[in-house]
Parts: structure tokens; sequence; C-alpha cells
């Protein structure tokens, strides 16, 4: 079956779901925008073995494309590392999910967020380990906690989920950058309680959540500083940017810190 072929009974499953049916488009890019779409709004509930072997084969060719290994990224410092590109493309044992308070992934259809790419290209197996997750929590996530889940079809082999704070109109208190830096260290005691030696962070709460991308690197950096030297933790960290921008803001932070 040709990955073409793959997204049309994908497709269909998931219409034949909802008790709509709609026309499938013809090429490649229009039809995993809709499969996309689907996957993104569908419920935290179980599908049937046929869906997901068809899904998982899908994503496994559609996801081998353009995989980075850790291992070959050399711009570091000592424990540290600056990666811009896809965070769902890189080759590492565990990649940090900016989740939602409900933390079962973004329902929005085609959305831009880390979240909801995450869980579209893990596949539907993680929004319902996240949807078991929560259930058994009995209520949502707090802000600086973290959660782990198998990374499913990803290249990783983990994801740990954490929820940022929320900032408005850029105005950073004191309280918003400590519950940020608890989600690096949460994120980094969860990878380490779990014995993994490399984990790559998104640039958490940056986005939707509003906050600074500068003020937000300085605490990330000084959080993950500080963890490795009080914990005397040997866990690689790899700073994910998806901008130049960003980068930039990494690199001078780390660059005025050594000087």
């Amino acid at each position: 079956m040709s990955q073409t072929d793959r997204l049309h009974f994908l497709i269909s499953y998931m219409q034949q779901e909802k008790k709509v049916q709609q026309y499938v488009p013809k090429s490649f890019e229009d039809r995993f925008e809709m499969y996309r779409g689907l996957a993104n709004e569908r419920p935290a509930v179980k599908a049937g073995r046929e869906f997901l072997d068809v899904q998982d084969a899908f994503l496994s060719e559609y996801n081998s494309k353009e995989i980075t290994d850790f291992e070959n990224i050399k711009d570091k410092e000592n424990q540290i590392y600056i990666w811009q590109g896809d965070i769902t493309t890189l080759k590492i044992e565990a990649v940090v999910n900016a989740a939602n308070a409900e933390m079962l992934g973004c329902f929005i259809p085609n959305h831009n967020c880390i979240d909801n790419i995450i869980h579209t290209k893990a596949g539907l197996q993680l929004r319902l380990a996240c949807a078991t997750l929560m259930k058994k929590q009995g209520r949502k996530e707090a802000v600086g906690r973290a959660k782990i889940t198998a990374a499913y079809n990803l290249p990783a082999d983990y994801v740990i989920h954490t929820v940022g704070p929320i900032v408005q109109n850029n105005k950073v208190s004191s309280m918003k950058r400590d519950l940020l830096a608890k989600c690096y260290t949460s994120c980094l005691k969860t990878a380490d309680d779990h014995n993994i030696k490399s984990i790559a962070f998104c640039s958490i709460s940056t986005g939707v959540f509003g906050y600074p991308k500068e003020d937000a690197a300085e605490t990330a950096v000084s959080a993950v500083k500080t963890y490795l030297a009080e914990n005397e933790s040997s866990i690689d960290v790899v700073f994910n940017v998806f901008d130049e921008e960003n980068r930039k803001i990494y690199e001078n932070i780390l660059t005025e810190e050594r000087s």
C-alpha cells in the first residue's frame, strides 16, 4: 500500500467514526492535511488494530525522511547543546512536549503548536496514553510538573510532557519565572529517574502561552545548569530552536555566561 493509499484508508476510517463522508482529495499533501486535522480532533478512544497498523506503517515511513541523530549534533558546551530544527525529527532518548493543562494534545485541527505536531507524528496512541495518566490523576495537570510516556512513532524513545506558565502582555512575574524553571527541573528529574541520558527541550511557553523568548531562554539555561550542577547529573541537554532568532538568543546567553 502506498503512502497516499494509506492516507485514504485512515481518512475514511476516521470519517466513518464521525458518521460523515467527505470528498477525499487526490494529492498527498492535501490528504495529509485532512488526515492530520481528523486525527487532531479525534477523542482519546481506542482505534481498531487495522487502523493502528496502517497508521504506524504510514508514520514510520513519513517520520523517517529527515531524521537527525543526537550523536551528530556538534554545537555544544559541556552537556548543553543547541540544535535548530523540527524536534519530531530528532533521534534522542526523550523530547519535551509543551502541553496544556488537559494534557491530551491540541484538538485544534492542523494547529501549528508543538503539542499538535508531536501528537500528530507520534500517532493516536500518544493521546490515549496521556488520557490514561490523566484519568488516574483525576484532575488537570499543574504548571511546572512533568509526566512521561512512550514516543510511539517518533524517532525519540520517550515524550516528557510539561505545562508551562501563561504570560500576558509580556509581563513576567517572579512567580511565572519560577514556574517555568520548575518545568525544566521537573523534566530533568523525570529523565534522571528513568535513566534517560539525553533530552531535547522545546522552548516551553514561548508559543501561544505568550512567554517572551529571551526571558524564557535565560530561565531555561539557568534552570538546566543549576540542576546539572546541584544533582551532579550526567544527562545531555539539547535546547531545540525552530528559527534563527531563537538560536541567536540561546547562543548569546551561553556566550555571556562563559565570559
